[in-house]
Formats: C-alpha cells, sequence, structure tokens
C-alpha cells in the first residue's frame, strides 16, 4: 500500500530525494535548490552566502503550492535573486524546482504547477557575467572544511586564472611540479604557493591519468584518457564540480574564482 501524502514540503522533498536515484553529493546540492524555495514560499528572504547553507528552511504545508500565490511568490523571488545570482546557478534551481513539482504532481499530491510561468534566464554573452570574488570572499572560502580535491580545484583555479575546462583536462604528467607550471606540451598554466603545498598531497604518488578524478570507480565504457590507470576512478566533469562548489557557496559559481583582468595603463 503507498504511504499517504505528504502534509509538509519537507517530507515531500525527501521523498522526492529518495526516489530519484540521486548520489549523496548531488542529492545535497538538490535539497539546497529545493529549500531555497521554502524560503521563497514563506515569502521570507533566502540567506546568503555560507550562513545558506546552516539555515533551516521554514515549515510549510506541500499545499500552499496550490495556493494562487504561490506562483506570485516564485516569480518575486526569482526577481530579487536574479539581482546577486549567477544565471547559470538559478536556472539550475528553477530545473530542479520543476522536476520535483512534476513528480508530485504525478502522484496528485498538488494539483498546479506554480512554476509554469517562470522561464530560464538568458545566460551573459562570452566575456561578462559575474563578478569575481573579493579577498574576503575568497578568505572565507579557502577556510571552509572541505576535501582534499575541492581545496585544490579552487585553489588552482583561482591562482592560474585558468578557464575551468582547462583545468579539468588536466592529466598528472601535465605538471611540472618544481617549477609551478605545465610542461609545454600542456596548457600554459601557473600557479602559486598555495597550490603547490597542496599538489603532493593530492597526487600521493600518482604519476599518470587525470588531475581530478570523481570519487567512484569509472564506468567500464569511460575511454582511457578520462580513467585513472591507479585508481581506475573517472575524470571530474565540470557539472560535478560544479555542483560541490553550490553545495559550500550556494551563490557564486566556480568562473567566479578567476582574478579580475588587470587594466592595462
Amino acid at each position: 500500500m503507498d504511504a499517504p501524502p505528504p502534509v509538509e514540503y519537507a517530507v515531500a522533498v525527501e521523498r522526492y530525494l529518495a526516489a530519484a536515484g540521486l548520489g549523496d553529493g548531488s542529492r545535497r546540492v538538490y535539497r539546497i535548490a529545493l529549500d531555497t524555495w521554502a524560503w521563497a514560499l514563506a515569502d521570507r528572504p533566502v540567506p546568503a552566502g555560507p550562513a545558506r547553507r546552516r539555515a533551516r528552511p521554514p515549515v510549510l504545508p506541500l499545499a500552499l503550492l496550490d495556493h494562487p500565490s504561490a506562483a506570485d511568490r516564485l516569480r518575486t523571488a526569482v526577481h530579487r535573486r536574479s539581482a546577486g545570482t549567477d544565471p547559470r546557478t538559478l536556472n539550475r534551481e528553477l530545473s530542479t524546482l520543476r522536476a520535483a513539482l512534476s513528480w508530485w504532481r504525478a502522484r496528485g499530491w498538488i494539483l498546479t504547477d506554480p512554476a509554469d510561468g517562470l522561464r530560464p534566464l538568458p545566460l551573459p554573452a562570452p566575456g561578462t557575467g559575474p563578478a569575481p570574488l573579493t579577498a574576503e570572499q575568497l578568505r572565507a572560502l579557502f577556510a571552509l572544511r572541505v576535501p582534499l580535491r575541492e581545496q585544490l580545484l579552487w585553489r588552482l583555479l583561482h591562482e592560474s586564472g585558468a578557464p575551468v575546462e582547462t583545468v579539468l583536462a588536466l592529466d598528472v604528467d601535465d605538471l611540472d611540479l618544481p617549477h609551478r607550471r605545465t610542461h609545454p606540451t600542456a596548457p600554459p598554466l601557473t600557479w602559486q604557493a598555495g597550490t603547490a603545498r597542496l599538489l603532493p598531497l593530492h597526487l600521493a604518488g600518482r604519476t599518470a591519468g587525470p588531475l581530478l578524478l570523481t570519487d567512484r570507480r569509472a564506468p567500464a565504457t569511460t575511454p582511457a584518457a578520462d580513467r585513472c590507470p591507479h585508481t581506475h576512478r573517472a575524470r571530474l566533469s565540470y557539472r560535478r564540480a560544479a555542483e560541490l562548489f553550490t553545495t559550500h557557496t550556494p551563490d557564486h559559481t566556480l568562473r567566479q574564482l578567476r582574478p579580475a583582468r588587470r587594466r592595462l595603463p
């Protein structure tokens, strides 16, 4: 016999996440996104920065999604958050909400779709976008207690100024560790003391394969170039790296780690 429909929004969120077949990291990211919309439905501002991860969302009845005011509340929340949130992040959170709403409607828990009128935000043109993180924001980010892989990725992105895709494509044998740079056959990158301190700890004797790896063994279909010959784990993807970053800094993106370009005199 099916369980009775949940009364609370938070319970509905947990049931959706349990049925979605997500890994632990993705489940955390989805929960953060869905909790964010709880603040909007309660007509309360979303906590900013790291405080957002620790804040407990308001307790709401799931039936509030069928209230005539729900669509306006979500629309207002999108408008407010668009001023300070990267469009990619906001669009990803909207997509998560739509998926949950569709799942709940299919089970008859709600009857309407309050997100039906919401459209993805336009993405910035190449070369534009949110400002790089400030010195204060960087200090707070680098002080977080996160796995070594995340520490390295974030430091390397900031210190090298390289695009995320370039850093994720690096292999271990691309690195010239003593000189804090890549070899001539690899994309030209240099880094500073923070990255230099973390790299030997991260590599732990690995001499080949992707620099940054997933937590799980690579599927059999993974190309050899994207599989570590020592651990048999796969190369870390941009999508997964972005999800991990969003878990710790919900209002920012990996691309904001690149330092601001200095203007020539």
